[in-house]
């Protein structure tokens, strides 16, 4: 997900999807650990997705 991405989406719709991508990043971890992934890079990505809009989470409350 591109930051452009990001801040098209309103607080409420970011909020759920940092919980929801969270809750896929424990799966996916968790996955992993016990048969390896196809693509293991897709756990990195995700990690970082979930840091780009958490980055833009605390932007809005600072702005506010």
């Amino acid at each position: 997900m591109k930051n452009a991405e990001i801040r098209e989406l309103s607080t409420q719709e970011l909020a759920e999807r940092i919980d929801a991508e969270s809750v896929n990043y424990r799966s996916m971890v968790l996955n992993h650990a016990i048969s390896p992934l196809e693509n293991p890079m897709q756990i990195t990505k995700l990690r970082r997705d979930i840091a780009r809009m958490k980055t833009e989470m605390r932007r809005r409350e600072l702005n506010k």
